[in-house]
């Protein structure tokens, strides 16, 4: 199998948060086997979903969207004489695995629904932006108009589909996070299509886009980083809510069409799985720059009801330092940002988060209790950026309607 010229000789330089925390659980870098391999599937895609796509674009998006979204909610069975490609695909996806654990991912919802903004900061300030270091994965982002769109938009639509994904019964079938799992996987499908189809896109540099190692990467930083970040923030958990998490990363990733070889077994896999990926997606280049700069100023324009320019100046502070404690000053240079960044925030919100996390671990109904707080914190934060709400998918409208 042909590797892409934008895998490294040799594993890079990462940030200091996922190498600490990976020297902390005795996770080993990959062999050279598995190196290559990291390597191999940046070629690979998801072929159910993209069997399905090919015949939606051909057949027409406006006779077949209607009919993906009937069996997304209420399953292929409800379709008479469904077309066999729909049936193909469902079939796939409503044979849940013996594996996936209900209570386990209730457990985990509540766990990362307790983190409530600051686990969304986490996500925002430390994975997303951390993630403009994957030069090749920008690759894809800037050919769907990342840019334009802004980044913003893209941190809120995630955002999104992660709520979607933590809400209660929201992996249920025709649950919220599963319909909005879906969606994005029908959506990355039409992206690999059209962004494949551009005359500027080199595949042999840049392999396939939105492929599984990209993918295998993207699915732990939204899900599992802001649990491994928010431990700095003070946001700590139970061993068995961390497995809980892990869990429903695995059975998320399943529903996103990520191979068995990425899907993390248990929480110490699923930073395997991190730091693994990292090593080899982590070449930062001039669309670092490009992407990161802009999400720095995010915060100016979000949305306060009083004193709005001292709070826009006080968060964009408060962001650039969690930031800046996470990554550290390579990350932070790498970035085209600042190498240090006074990290106040997670000083003052640690011993908060520490008093609040036992108590949601040793007090009857804590855990409950803390995740509605966490949902109405992240509620509040998702209205502070964009006051009309996000709607998944929105930002690659283009594409979605060019692949009809």
């Amino acid at each position: 199998m042909t590797i892409p010229t934008r895998h490294p000789d040799q594993p890079c330089a990462i940030p200091i948060g996922i190498r600490a925390f990976a020297l902390a659980l005795g996770l080993q870098p990959p062999t050279d086997a598995e190196f290559r391999r990291l390597g191999e599937c940046l070629t690979v895609g998801d072929e159910p979903a993209d069997r399905l796509v090919d015949w939606m674009s051909a057949t027409g998006m406006a006779t077949t969207r209607p009919l993906f979204e009937r069996a997304l909610v209420h399953g292929v069975d409800s379709i008479p004489d469904a077309p066999e490609p729909l049936v193909e695909f469902f079939s796939l996806v409503e044979a849940t695995p013996q594996w996936v654990d209900r209570r386990r991912l209730e457990v985990a919802g509540q766990v990362m629904r307790s983190g409530g903004a600051d686990g969304l900061y986490v996500a925002r300030d430390v994975a997303l932006l951390g993630g403009y270091m994957f030069a090749g994965f920008n690759q894809t982002l800037l050919r769907t108009g990342a840019l334009e769109k802004g980044s913003n938009q893209r941190f809120a639509e995630t955002s999104q589909w992660a709520t979607d994904v933590i809400s209660e019964g929201g992996l249920d079938r025709g649950g919220a996070g599963y319909c909005s799992t879906l969606r994005v996987r029908l959506i990355h499908s039409m992206v690999r299509k059209h962004v494949a189809a551009l005359p500027d896109w080199d595949a042999d540099a840049f392999g396939l886009p939105i492929n599984q190692t990209d993918m295998a990467a993207t699915i732990v930083g939204a899900l599992v980083a802001p649990s491994v970040g928010g431990v700095g923030l003070g946001l700590i958990n139970r061993p068995s809510e961390y497995g809980a998490v892990a869990h429903l990363t695995r059975y998320v990733g399943w529903l996103m069409g990520i191979d068995d070889e990425f899907l993390p077994t248990d929480f110490r896999d699923c930073i395997r799985v991190l730091y693994h990926t990292s090593l080899a997606l982590s070449t930062p280049d001039e669309t670092t720059r490009q992407l990161s700069l802009p999400m720095v100023e995010d915060p100016l324009a979000w949305h306060y009801d009083r004193f709005p320019t001292i709070r826009r100046r006080l968060a964009r502070a408060q962001h650039l330092g969690i930031t800046s404690a996470f990554l550290g000053p390579g990350g932070m240079r790498s970035l085209g940002l600042p190498a240090f960044s006074l990290p106040w925030y997670p000083v003052v919100r640690l011993p908060v988060n520490l008093v609040e996390s036992i108590a949601a671990m040793t007090l009857p109904g804590g855990r409950r209790r803390a995740a509605d707080r966490g949902e109405r914190r992240s509620q509040r934060f998702m209205r502070t950026m964009v006051s009309d709400g996000a709607a998944i998918g929105a930002a690659a409208n283009h594409i979605t309607g060019h692949a009809a």
